[in-house]
């Protein structure tokens, strides 16, 4: 049985066609409305929800997330507390954020405006009164508006959480959270749609269903559904797997559970790996990664996605599972084709390992896409350098869009380790060695010259940025068109 909070009514769902979204759900059956189908795939904001779940940082009861609702599995709900705009404003009272929308202007047309009240509200429980314009930009990049420009609504959330005040969702997160931490101590199973908490249960659950379909965030795989009009078939939600959850630091590596959300997996990775802080913050929007995980990513073997050449050229390996053993496979060998992988149908991604960069190692990561957020690259390039005295010790790489698979560019360490990295000789190789590499596709996000151009490009901007003498350039670690 799934069972959730749909704002404070307990729902106990026994059966569900494992394909329904929640936004269908809440449309279809729950006749909430104000949830809007733009695009579904995730892309415009239209169906932004809010869920809330037990904290576990110790300081706020619970934690509240902006997730797009028809991309996201029935699955996810169990455990959770589902909230809309029509469960905002407290009797007559609307809530801040909506009467600031109201104050400020900001909505005209008002289809979108659904979609960016929750994206704020989500906002308006996550900060303090220190909120400032950044946060609010993140918060809201993931809605897309086609009337006021924006500027109303940023003002308005900004405005609202600015002089945050205790809702009535604050006074009753005790008695939600206890409720909430009930349920996930029972099953959230039902025909066709099964969650495993242990790497047992999933184990087993793979062997009575082995053509089921394993989900993580489901922000790709559910466009197989919106868009194909397809179907999944039994369903294996994986996130409540708590081996799929792990994030941790030993002395040379960083071990990443497949199953952790970007948003969180974030701010924990680029502390340690700073360079990636950008490429990150490009990765599609704050609901996307509030769902999205580096195993979903790496799993779909996309050609264009944007973490797979970082996994590529920080040589990680790839933890595959089956319940019994594990094995280790490099990244370098675990893309094999277009969307194929070295995964057997008894396996999962049980984790990613990365090396700790050495304290000489150099990262840069690149991305250009024809929009600077929320948008598919045309091509991402990550290089990672080890430099000692001036001398390329070692060099590793993983792009994205240039061929039929992630991929990386040997040619590079080939050639131009043991040569002097300052030297401005070593520049003009590496890029004519990337204008060869590979024989990247014309499609309508660039041409293949344009392709091998900017992988060119991108070496020289990346050997500019950290070169002695060229301290003055802008302080960017991605390129965008």
């Amino acid at each position: 049985m799934i069972s959730f909070l749909l704002n404070q009514q307990q729902i106990d769902i026994t059966q569900i066609d494992p394909d329904t979204t929640v936004l269908n759900y809440l449309r279809e059956q729950c006749h909430l409305t104000g949830t809007k189908e733009g695009c579904a795939s995730g892309d415009c904001g239209a169906c932004t929800v809010v869920v809330a779940e037990p904290s576990d940082n110790g300081k706020e009861p619970l934690a509240y997330r902006a997730i797009n609702s028809c991309v996201t599995s029935m699955g996810a709900l169990h455990g959770k507390q589902l909230l809309t705009v029509e469960h905002l404003a407290d009797g007559q009272t609307l809530h801040p954020i909506q009467q600031a929308m109201v104050d400020h202007h900001a909505s005209q047309c008002g289809f979108c405006t659904p979609g960016f009240v929750m994206s704020a509200f989500a906002l308006y429980h996550q900060h303090s009164n220190n909120t400032n314009r950044d946060a609010v930009i993140d918060a809201l990049s993931g809605n897309l508006c086609r009337c006021t420009g924006y500027r109303p609504i940023i003002d308005a959330t900004l405005q609202a959480c600015q002089q945050r005040q205790p809702d009535k969702f604050t006074q009753q997160a005790e008695h939600t959270r206890q409720a909430l931490l009930n349920m996930q101590n029972q099953p959230g199973n039902v025909p066709g749609l099964y969650r495993p908490t242990t790497r047992s249960e999933l184990a087993a659950l793979k062997a009575a269903f082995p053509d089921a379909t394993l989900v993580a965030g489901s922000t790709d795989l559910a466009l197989t559904v919106t868009q194909q009009l397809g179907t999944l078939g039994d369903v294996i939600y994986l996130p409540s797997v708590v081996e799929l959850q792990r994030l941790q630091q030993t002395e040379d590596r960083l071990i990443i559970g497949s199953a952790v959300p970007l948003s969180t997996l974030h701010p924990w990775l680029v502390e340690r790996i700073p360079a990636l802080a950008e490429l990150f913050q490009r990765f599609a929007s704050l609901p996307i990664r509030n769902q999205a995980t580096l195993g979903g990513n790496i799993a779909n073997a996309s050609p264009i996605g944007d973490l797979p050449p970082v996994v590529l050229a920080l040589e990680g390996i790839v933890v595959l599972d089956d319940g019994t053993e594990q094995r280790r496979v490099p990244a370098s060998d675990f893309f094999q084709g277009y969307r194929k992988t070295a995964l057997l149908p008894t396996e999962w991604i049980d984790s990613i390992e990365i090396p700790l960069p050495s304290a000489n190692t150099v990262i840069g990561a690149y991305k250009i896409s024809k929009r600077h957020e929320d948008d598919i690259s045309a091509i991402c390039a990550v290089f990672a350098l080890t430099i000692e005295d001036d001398v390329i010790r070692q060099i590793s790489s993983g792009f994205g869009g240039v061929a039929a698979t992630p991929v990386q560019a040997k040619t590079l360490a080939a050639s131009l380790q043991g040569k002097s990295w300052t030297d401005k000789q070593t520049c003009e190789e590496g890029m004519q060695l990337l204008r060869v590499a590979f024989s990247p596709i014309d499609d309508v996000r660039g041409s293949a010259d344009y392709r091998k151009e900017s992988l060119a490009r991108v070496w020289k901007r990346f050997w500019l940025s950290h070169t002695p003498g060229n301290e003055t350039l802008p302080v960017r670690v991605i390129e965008h068109a």
